[in-house]
């Protein structure tokens, strides 16, 4: 029996793709596309919690370019949640989630973001299905399409 998929508006992003989280400062971040994800997690250094008036808030440091860990970019920003989260090799950890703006694209709109230490990956950043939503269809045999 053959099925045919339904005609789509959504934008078709590939495995990787360029971002811009403009109130973090990153113009141009290269994330990992992942639907096996839930949520979409950052490579962060140096995290600290800190109160400003009745609120939780994180400090942290960014390096945005994977080829150059010179350039460093700090950043603060409200704790939306603290979470245990499960990282792909099976351990559990506690992260703080942050919410933020992101652009992929013509797209803007806000998305959830765990930070934690991605160090031994390959991407900064895991973009994760909440932060896709249903805008998006994503083609695994391509990478930046948005570009």
């Amino acid at each position: 029996m053959e099925t045919k998929a339904k005609k789509s508006n959504k934008v078709i992003i590939g495995r990787l793709e360029s971002i811009a989280l403009p109130e973090l400062g990153i113009e141009d971040l290269q994330v990992r596309v992942d639907t096996g994800a839930k949520t979409s997690s950052l490579h962060v250094d140096n995290i600290n919690k800190f109160k400003k008036g009745s609120k939780l808030w994180v400090k942290f440091d960014i390096h945005p370019d994977v080829y150059s860990v010179k350039k460093v970019v700090s950043c603060s920003a409200l704790i939306s949640d603290i979470r245990n989260v499960k990282s792909s090799n099976g351990t559990a950890e506690q992260r703080y989630v942050i919410t933020t703006p992101v652009i992929l694209g013509e797209e803007s709109w806000s998305i959830e973001i765990t930070l934690t230490d991605r160090s031994d990956m390959n991407y900064l950043m895991l973009f994760g299905r909440e932060a896709m939503g249903t805008r998006f269809l994503v083609d695994p045999s391509k990478a930046f399409l948005t570009a």
